[in-house]
C-alpha cells in the first residue's frame, strides 16, 4: 500500500467540467482506494492503495469519463515523488513570498528537446523563472501567476505533455495530507 496524490486538471474552473469533491471522493473510493480526502474545490485528492501510478491516473480518468461524461486528464504523484518535490524545490533560497512559487505537474517526463527549447527562451519571461526538474516544472512568478507567460497552456505547448499547476501552498498542504513533514 502506498499513498499518493491525484490531480486533475481544469476541473471547477468557471461553468465547465464541474466535479463535487464528495463525487470524486466517492469516485475514487469505488476504485478500492483507501483513505481519501480532498483538498479545496479544484481537484486535488490525497488516497492510499496501490499501483503504479500512471495505472492510477487512467483509472481514474477512465472512471470520471464513465460516471461523469467528463474528458479529464489525471496527474498522479506517489508519496515518494511528492517528497522529492517539496525536499528541494528550486527558489527556496530566495527570500520570496511562497504566493510567487508554484509547480505544473507534467503527465510525462518532456523530451530533452522541448526542455532545451523552452530553457533557450528564459530569457524572454522578465522576472518570471523556472527550473524544469523530471515531470515538474517549478515556478517563480513575482508579479502573480496570474500573469506570467509560464502559463499551465504554455507550458502544455511547449513541452508537448499534459500539465496542471498547483500554488506551493496547496502543495506543501497536500505533502502534508499525504504524511510528509513540510519545513
Amino acid at each position: 500500500m502506498g499513498t499518493f496524490v491525484g490531480l486533475l486538471r481544469s476541473i471547477n474552473v468557471g461553468g465547465r467540467n464541474r466535479v463535487p469533491m464528495t463525487d470524486l471522493r466517492a469516485l475514487v473510493s469505488s476504485l478500492g482506494f483507501d483513505d481519501v480526502a480532498t483538498y479545496l474545490q479544484s481537484g486535488n485528492v490525497v488516497f492510499t492503495g496501490s499501483g503504479s501510478t500512471t495505472a492510477v491516473a487512467g483509472a481514474i480518468e477512465e472512471r470520471i469519463a464513465s460516471e461523469l461524461g467528463l474528458e479529464v486528464p489525471v496527474i498522479v504523484r506517489s508519496k515518494r515523488q511528492l517528497e522529492a518535490i517539496v525536499g528541494s524545490p528550486p527558489f527556496a533560497d530566495l527570500d520570496v513570498d511562497p504566493k510567487t512559487r508554484h509547480v505544473t505537474f507534467l503527465a510525462a517526463r518532456p523530451q530533452p528537446p522541448a526542455v532545451e527549447g523552452l530553457e533557450a527562451l528564459a530569457d524572454r519571461f522578465g522576472a518570471d523563472q523556472f527550473v524544469v526538474r523530471g515531470s515538474e516544472v517549478f515556478l517563480h512568478c513575482p508579479g502573480g501567476y496570474g500573469v506570467t507567460k509560464l502559463s499551465n497552456t504554455y507550458l502544455e505547448r511547449r513541452l508537448g505533455v499534459t500539465a496542471t499547476t498547483r500554488n506551493w501552498r496547496s502543495v506543501t498542504a497536500l505533502a502534508e495530507m499525504a504524511g510528509i513533514a513540510v519545513d
